[in-house]
C-alpha cells in the first residue's frame, strides 16, 4: 500500500467527469487500498479517485465507522436537508457552510465487485454526496456564494 499525493484545486482533473470503471482488477483493488491509506494519513472523511489523479469513478469514505469503498457509485434516493461546514483535502485551509441532503441511498460495487446498497444519514450522507460530486467535477465551493469560502482562521478567503 502507498500514501498517494492529493491533487489540489488548480488541477484540471478535479473539474472533469470521471469515467466508469469497466472491470474490477487487482489494480482497482490496490488503488482502493491506497486511497484508504491516503485518506487515513490525511485525516479526511472521504477521498475520490480524481483527487489522486485518476479519472475513474471510485470513492472511499470513513467517518469513524470504518472505511467504505464504492466503485461506480450513484445516489438512488435523497431527502431531507442539513447545513454544515465542509472542507476538502484538495482545498487545504478552505471551508464553508454547504446545504446537502440529510439522507441518501447510494449504490455501487465494493472492491470485490459485489453490488452494495447503503442508506446514509448525517455526516456519512454528506461525505457520500461530497465524494460523488468529485466524480462529476464539482467541488464543495461551487455551492458557496463567492464571498462565503473561509480559510482556517475563519476569515473570508
Amino acid at each position: 500500500m502507498a500514501i498517494l499525493p492529493i491533487r489540489e484545486f488548480e488541477d484540471p482533473i478535479l473539474r472533469k467527469k470521471a469515467l466508469p470503471v469497466e472491470k474490477i482488477t487487482r489494480r482497482t483493488q490496490r488503488i482502493i487500498k491506497d486511497m484508504i491509506e491516503t485518506l487515513h494519513d490525511a485525516e479526511g472523511a472521504g477521498l475520490a479517485a480524481p483527487q489522486i489523479g485518476l479519472s475513474e469513478r471510485m470513492i472511499v469514505v470513513d467517518v469513524g465507522e470504518g472505511p467504505i469503498a464504492l466503485i461506480n457509485p450513484q445516489i438512488l434516493e435523497a431527502d431531507g436537508s442539513q447545513r454544515d461546514v465542509e472542507g476538502c483535502l484538495s482545498l487545504p485551509g478552505v471551508s464553508g457552510y454547504v446545504t446537502r441532503k440529510d439522507r441518501v441511498v447510494v449504490e455501487g460495487l465494493n472492491e470485490n465487485g459485489k453490488a452494495v446498497r447503503l442508506e446514509a444519514k448525517g455526516l456519512m450522507s454528506r461525505a457520500f454526496q461530497h465524494e460523488i460530486d468529485h466524480l462529476d467535477g464539482k467541488l464543495f465551493v461551487d455551492y458557496l456564494p463567492q464571498d462565503k469560502a473561509h480559510n482556517k482562521t475563519g476569515n473570508p478567503k
